[in-house]
């Protein structure tokens, strides 16, 4: 299958660890220019050192999308360098896992900072002038827990859970414009992030990490978590011309671990 992609300016948020990275791989191997943004300066230049091959394809910005003006800032600096944006992935923030217990109104405005805010201010920052080229495919890599409640990821869920809304009403919005917006919803994967909530799950359940850990591959029917190259390549094929009918729609890439019709 032919994807097309060579030459197209995208940008990655959350882009220096993860999936955001193995996303920034795989589009620089299809022959894009892309731009990685995040907060961590070193981490980025970090990212960066490891995809050097890339040359003068590849750059980086250091902003907090959860501030509009960094996240306007972001896309602004990405388009002076390799001209207007044609593909955000939004892979940028994490709320932290807790238990119910820790929950406090100020859990839930921090997992909203985190999660929501990071992507749909990046998302404001590109889709209008996406709009104004009538061209464009944004993809959020949104998560699971905004479908099925666990405890450790109440506020998190939430956060997620109106995203995929925000995914779907800017995707009608914006089709007759000739934009697609979509999301994928990753079940666990071989990443940090995986990592931490698996902590917190074994801390609230007085269990140790590697028994939290036996306990998440029981409930995925492919018996494993996802190697991040495995998120990054459907997020290449959503953002090419191959995905050119698919948009108002989150996909779910959990191994199986939500069965639905």
């Amino acid at each position: 299958m032919q994807l097309n992609l060579s030459g197209r300016a995208v940008v990655v948020t959350g882009g220096s660890r993860g999936l955001g990275l193995a996303c920034a791989r795989l589009f620089l191997e299809e022959g894009c220019r892309v731009a990685l943004v995040g907060r961590d300066a070193d981490r980025l230049k970090r990212a960066c050192a490891e995809l050097s091959r890339s040359g003068d394809r590849l750059m980086f910005h250091a902003a907090d999308l959860a501030d509009p003006a960094a996240a306007a800032g972001s896309i602004a600096a990405a388009e002076e360098r390799f001209g207007p944006t044609e593909v955000l992935v939004n892979s940028a923030g994490a709320a932290r896992r807790c238990s119910p217990e820790e929950l406090s109104p100020s859990a839930y405005r921090l997992a909203m900072d985190a999660k929501y805010f990071t992507y749909v201010n990046a998302i404001d920052a590109a889709i209008k002038g996406m709009a104004s080229r009538a061209r464009g495919v944004i993809v959020n890599i949104i998560g699971s827990g905004g479908k099925t409640a666990s405890p450790s990821h109440i506020a998190g869920g939430a956060a997620n859970a109106a995203l995929m809304l925000v995914t779907a009403g800017l995707a009608v919005a914006y089709a007759p414009r000739g934009l697609r917006v979509v999301a994928i919803n990753p079940g666990r994967s071989l990443t940090t992030r995986t990592e931490e909530g698996l902590a917190v799950e074994a801390r609230s359940k007085g269990i140790s990490v590697e028994e939290a850990g036996r306990r998440a591959l029981a409930g995925i029917p492919l018996g494993r978590f996802a190697k991040p190259e495995e998120v990054a390549r459907m997020v290449v094929f959503l953002a090419s011309d191959a995905a050119s009918y698919l948009t108002a729609c989150t996909i779910p890439l959990d191994g199986g671990t939500a069965p639905t019709i």
